[in-house]
């Protein structure tokens, strides 16, 4: 009998830069507290890049994290998904540039935008992959430099982001059961809610857009925060449905 082909979490890294910006700090800058922000977040401070630190810089330190907890070398990587929403450049992909970091020659590379599921995506697209027999191996990274795209005036954002990332390697496995399906779904009616309108296609790179400060992340707290609650109840329920527990 042919035995089936899981795919098993194998090593985990993360890293974070040195520079830590307390809610104290926060509270110097824009009108708010210490006891604001935590009553609310449960945050007492974030991490932030120096500025010649950039996304990929993050992500390779967690993926040699992951590595050295994995007991494998770059080499034996089939695929990079680095998830995403302040990538290095437009292009090259931010995945290529960690696989260059890395040295993981061996290896096909993309990032993922999904914002705070970005991670998740990731690990279900690589299960996928895995457990299909297409590769054996794949470094899944979530990294963000959120500090260079947030406007440090507006006390609904300024106060959530930091900067730092995770990595973790996933492997072909014939043990247990392994990652189990993941319940994913995406609703683009609520764009306005959460999105950064500058620097695309629809509204390019000027300095209008950057004086009106269309490059920076915009949020309609409340409404992410019921719409949020609301999804991941369902997903998790649907979750708990298809893997029968």
């Amino acid at each position: 009998m042919e035995i089936q082909r899981t795919v098993s979490i194998v090593g985990t890294g993360a890293f974070v830069p040195e520079k830590v910006l307390t809610n104290h700090d926060l509270a110097k800058i824009v009108d708010t507290s210490d006891e604001w922000i935590f009553s609310r977040t449960g945050m007492r401070e974030r991490r932030i890049c120096k500025p010649e630190e950039c996304t990929s810089d993050l992500g390779a330190k967690a993926a040699e994290k992951a590595l050295e907890d994995a007991n494998i070398s770059a080499d034996e990587i089939d695929l990079i998904i680095v998830a995403t929403l302040s990538p290095d450049m437009f292009f090259p992909s931010t995945a290529c540039f960690v696989q260059d970091k890395i040295k993981a020659s061996n290896a096909f590379c993309y990032d993922v935008g999904a914002a705070c599921s970005g991670f998740l995506y990731a690990m279900e697209i690589a299960r996928t992959q895995i457990s299909c027999g297409a590769i054996n191996t794949a470094l899944i990274i979530g990294a963000e430099k959120m500090s260079m795209f947030l406007d440090w005036e507006d006390r609904s954002t300024c106060i959530l982001f930091g900067d730092g990332a995770g990595a973790a390697i996933l492997q072909a496995s014939q043990k247990g059961r392994g990652i189990m399906p993941a319940v994913m779904g995406s609703d683009g009616s609520l764009a306005n809610l959460l999105w950064t309108s500058g620097g695309g296609s629809q509204n390019p790179i000027s300095h209008e857009m950057i004086n009106r400060k269309e490059h920076y992340i915009k949020m309609e707290g409340r409404d992410v925060f019921k719409h949020a609650v609301h999804r991941m109840g369902d997903a998790v329920t649907e979750t708990l449905k298809i893997n029968k527990i």
